[in-house]
């Protein structure tokens, strides 16, 4: 018999070059040939009803076709759009989106099923099963849709900034051999014999037994999971804890970590960098998790840089995406009976990019309401960061800092680099008095490092706030162009951009309007023009 696949070619080759009679009959020839099964066999591999190539096997079997004629007489029907136009409007009035369909719709806030599809169709007089509908919605370019997780909620005005913070100085410490790693804590899960979301081969009809509930087991209790993700190498390292997740439990761990895989990877080192989520037993917030990094910076002589994602942003966590969810996938459909289970699960997960875990149990005791009062945390030796301190600050032992390159060094304030000319009231279209009153009431982000010019001195520069400003409003108000702008700022285009992007969410957030000046004023001899200044780079 002709595999599936060799027909499904042939099929391909042939059937498009023939009419719906000639199609019956080679699928209803190719049937009879293949003998029992072979209805069932040509249809799968035509893509057809079993129904189709039953009659072009009896059409072949007959020997006497109908002359002149694609169809027997009465053969098929017209589509259910055809016969009722309002069909698909309807249909469309009912699953569209809420924005564009019909607003009072009795499905608005009801699923959208393909039996409750049809049923509320043939109230409305139109009369079609469900397969209909379902060839209609595919037809207009539907198909069953999930959620999907992209909403991150309030979106903080320096997102941007504490990621390309953060980057900064991973790139730093992986340059320099030093350890960074990524900290979170995995979802609570339920030790017994529980459901476990997923599925996993199994002998046919041989589901394994779990309860129906998911009433959580008095002595078996729940797990934390509290990983530790190597971002260099690739490693990760989980502490099981049993009793609650707090920030003695974190920082247990990291120490765990510390001892048994971090002074080995990184011996010699004497800085740490570790990421974390802005809450949980790692909050930025949470006195107690500073508290017992100091201590841990003291016992281990290293100078402990953190630095934390933004709220709203924790599925950026590596930890999230590179060890977490490998773990959970590992263990889908399974049961987690036990504690050994648990952890030998955890310690089984590998990928193909050469990801290795050690789990181990933690049966410690970490009790709530440890209160870490305000003298506490200043007997720390703590440096907050010149950019946002709340977020990124390191820990000290009591000595003095190791010597070598700081993990955040100080930036000058930047200085004013645009000619004095560019602040003329024709061009920024405020006196000196509205404009002095502008520059106050923006509120400024740090300034952001930007690459420089090539001509320009080594290393970078940064745009002072006022020339931000003011690139701004000659672009809003004259469509000066970034190549132009650059050379009087003397920046690259890129930071032009950067900065005109930046400082126009600014001006909306206080709500000033720069309006359209009269003309287009693009280049630095049209600027210059009309302030009656010359051209600073025009030559002869």
């Amino acid at each position: 018999m002709q595999s599936v696949a060799v027909l499904e070619a042939k099929f391909a080759e042939l059937l498009p070059h023939l009419d719906e009679r000639g199609q019956r009959l080679v699928l209803g020839a190719e049937a009879r040939a293949l003998g029992h099964g072979g209805i069932g066999v040509a249809a799968r591999a035509a893509g057809v009803s079993r129904g189709r190539v039953s009659r072009g096997a009896a059409e072949v079997a007959e020997g006497a076709p109908a002359p002149g004629r694609v169809r027997r007489p009465g053969a098929g029907r017209p589509a259910a759009a055809e016969v009722d136009p309002g069909l698909v409007p309807a249909l469309l009035a009912l699953v569209e989106p809420g924005e564009r369909g019909d607003p009072v719709s009795p499905l608005r806030w009801t699923t959208k099923s393909l039996r409750r599809l049809a049923g509320e169709l043939a109230r409305a007089g139109h009369r079609v099963g469900r397969d209909t509908v379902a060839g209609l919605l595919h037809r207009e370019g539907f198909s069953l849709q999930g959620a999907s997780r992209t909403l991150e909620g309030a979106r903080h005005p320096d997102r941007d900034g504490q990621f390309r913070y953060i980057n900064e100085l991973v790139e730093a410490f992986q340059r320099a051999g030093l350890p960074v790693v990524s900290v979170d804590a995995k979802k609570k899960e339920l030790v017994g014999e529980f459901h476990n979301g997923g599925r996993e081969w199994r002998p046919a009809g041989d589901p394994v037994p779990v309860r129906s509930h998911d009433f959580p087991d008095p002595a078996a209790g729940k797990v934390v999971p509290y990983g530790v993700y190597d971002l260099t190498r690739n490693t990760g390292w989980v502490s099981v804890g049993i009793d609650h997740d707090t920030a003695a439990f974190a920082v247990e761990t990291l120490r765990r970590w510390w001892s048994g895989r971090g002074q080995l990877d990184y011996p010699g080192a004497r800085a740490l960098l570790v990421t974390a989520d802005a809450g949980g037993s790692n909050s930025y917030r949470t006195r107690a998790w500073k508290a017992r990094l100091g201590e841990l910076a003291r016992e281990t002589g290293l100078d402990i840089v953190v630095c934390h994602f933004p709220p709203g942003t924790s599925k950026w966590n590596k930890i999230e995406h590179r060890l977490f969810a490998h773990i959970t996938m590992n263990w889908r459909g399974r049961p987690l009976t036990s504690h050994q289970v648990i952890v030998q699960t955890i310690a089984a997960t590998t990928t193909a990019a050469g990801l290795t875990v050690h789990a181990e149990l933690d049966p410690g005791t970490y009790p709530t309401g440890v209160k870490v009062t305000g003298e506490d945390l200043d007997t720390l030796a703590i440096t907050p960061h010149h950019w946002h301190s709340d977020w990124n600050y390191t820990l000290h032992p009591r000595r003095a800092p190791a010597p070598g390159p700081p993990p955040a060094p100080a930036r000058p304030a930047p200085a004013d680099q645009a000619p004095a000319w560019l602040t003329h009231p024709t061009l920024t279209g405020h006196t000196p008095t509205e404009w002095d009153q502008l520059q106050a009431r923006l509120t400024h982000r740090p300034a952001v490092t930007l690459a420089s010019r090539p001509s320009a001195t080594a290393g970078t520069r940064m745009m002072s706030p006022r020339d931000r400003l003011l690139a701004t409003v000659l672009r809003q108000r004259w469509s000066a162009h970034h190549n132009s702008l650059a050379r009087l700022f003397g920046v690259s285009p890129s930071a032009i951009s950067n900065a005109i992007r930046e400082t126009s969410q600014d001006l909306a957030d206080i709500g000033h309007h720069i309006p359209a000046g009269p003309i287009k004023a693009t280049t630095v001899s049209a600027l210059a023009a009309l302030t009656g200044q010359q051209d600073p780079y025009h030559t002869e």
